[in-house]
């Protein structure tokens, strides 16, 4: 079920007033969880054994660290049943396929099976089939369920900051369940912190005339960088990438930039759509982006890109391990296995990895030159901004690409090929441009315009009008969906 199709809409009128007349009763959170598992479940009713199984195990994991006071046997419960969820269904195919690889390349007569449960499977269709159900139950080993990185990071993050001290005991199934699954940020983020969301649970949410009014104007914007930006970005970045061999520089350079531009409008319009949503509900979820390409180093960025990713990153992986607690080497060491483990968490391919690679390696040459007196005080800031983009779309290369094969022949014609027509869209470029400028202006001493109120309700009007009169209708599924 995507925010931008007609299915949202009357799922969402259906939800909506109802929710209004009892968020004020206990019928609210039974309401809003059963929503949200239909809006999961919409795309494949199996995904709701799967975030049912990992909310269930997390919720009576913490039970059993404040009843029993082994805390950290059942912390370790959590972390093994949720990596072992993500590494079964995301990585399982990816782990037997570079095995089965090397055991050909050296000619080892032994290969592991593909990475079926079938058991499991055939057991759901036996049952769905005594019961004369017409549903399939598909091969387990061909299943990503959508969403699952970011609920099952979601729901962990809640069993370490127990495990922390960091948050209080929920006793309610039904409140916790709601937290790991409400559906404006299930499937895509933000990766909510229990600190901040669970508290929010409690009591009467608030619906302002304000909250409608920012939440209307949050998913208008959200939905304007999908259909009108993001989804055009990809009508000409698809068939330069599904076929670059055929394309010179100048279109693979173009291309690149357009990917950047794309999977910033095309995420950050998805979390500006849940965000709405959520203000329309009366929760405020945390802001997620926040003008990354205007970045002056690769550190900002990352305090700026899918911001509840990179703080998780912080707070659980890069922390733990040393963060720059200890010498300089063990500081880059911690810089560079948290971005190979959050390339690896984008996807089950060495692409992914290679663009950890590529934003560790540049973190690791760039941190001592952003803390130089020079660079920090005499170089302009548009200069930093640029050496900062350029960085990170090359690691964009590797993100988009359909192999390392690709992503390497990409990268050489682009510096080797030569000229020839990239045939780049003028509206295209020109969109670009304008929101690139708006974000320059929205950081400047003029922010105080551009945030008024009859500036961003004309600023609404003309993303409405432009969606009416020249954007196709479409459902394209968001980028981050796949992971």
């Amino acid at each position: 079920m995507l925010f931008h199709t007609w299915v949202f809409l009357a799922f969402f009128l259906a939800f909506y007033p109802i929710y209004l007349l009892i968020k004020g009763t206990r019928l609210k959170l039974p309401w809003l969880l059963a929503a949200s598992y239909l809006f999961y479940g919409w795309w494949n009713p199996v995904y709701l054994l799967l975030i049912l199984w990992a909310t269930t195990v997390d919720y009576l994991a913490v039970l059993a660290m404040a009843r029993t006071g082994w805390k950290r046997l059942w912390l370790t419960v959590s972390i093994v049943n949720n990596l072992g969820l993500l590494g079964f269904f995301k990585y399982g195919r990816f782990v037997v396929d570079n095995v089965n690889a090397l055991a050909e390349r050296f000619d080892l007569p032994y290969a592991l099976s593909d990475p079926n449960v079938c058991f499991l499977s055939d057991g759901l269709n036996a049952v769905l089939s005594s019961l004369h159900l017409p549903y399939h139950v598909p091969d387990f080993s061909y299943l990503l369920p959508v969403g699952i990185s970011f609920y099952v990071f979601q729901s962990m993050s809640y069993t370490i900051d127990f495990y922390r001290g960091q948050v209080e005991l929920e006793r309610s199934f039904i409140r916790y369940a709601t937290f790991v699954s409400l559906f404006p940020q299930l499937v895509a983020g933000p990766i909510e912190r229990a600190s901040h969301l669970l508290p929010q649970l409690y009591g009467t949410p608030k619906v302002t005339r304000d909250d409608v009014a920012d939440g209307l104007s949050l998913f208008v914007v959200g939905l304007f960088k999908k259909v009108a930006l993001a989804d055009y970005l990809a009508m000409y970045v698809d068939p330069v990438y599904a076929a670059p061999e055929e394309y010179r520089s100048p279109a693979l350079l173009l291309a690149t930039f357009a990917f950047a531009w794309q999977i910033y409008f095309d995420f950050s319009g998805y979390t500006d759509m849940a965000r709405g949503i959520g203000r329309l509900i009366g929760f405020r979820l945390m802001l997620n982006f926040n003008n990354p390409y205007l970045a002056t180093g690769l550190g900002d960025f990352w305090r700026r890109w899918h911001i509840s990713l990179s703080t998780w990153f912080r707070d659980y992986v890069y922390i733990p391990l040393g963060g720059n607690r200890h010498s300089e080497l063990r500081t880059y060491v911690n810089m560079v296995l948290t971005m190979l483990i959050s390339g690896l968490w984008h996807g089950a391919m060495w692409t992914f990895v290679l663009w950890g690679a590529v934003h560790a390696a540049g973190r690791v040459l760039t941190r001592w030159l952003e803390q130089t007196a020079i660079y920090r005080d005499r170089v302009p800031t548009l200069a930093k901004q640029v050496l900062t983009f350029s960085i990170v779309m090359l690691a964009w290369v590797f993100f988009r690409a359909q192999s390392t094969g690709d992503a390497w022949l990409i990268l050489g014609r682009i510096f080797t090929s030569g000229l020839g027509d990239p045939a780049f869209p003028l509206l295209l470029a020109g969109l670009v441009l304008s929101i690139w400028l708006y974000q320059y202006v929205f950081e400047s001493k003029f922010q105080k315009i551009v945030s008024a109120g009859p500036v961003r309700l004309a600023l609404v009007v003309g993303m409405l009008v432009y969606m009416a009169t020249v954007v196709t209708s479409g459902n394209q599924e968001f980028i981050y969906f796949r992971f």
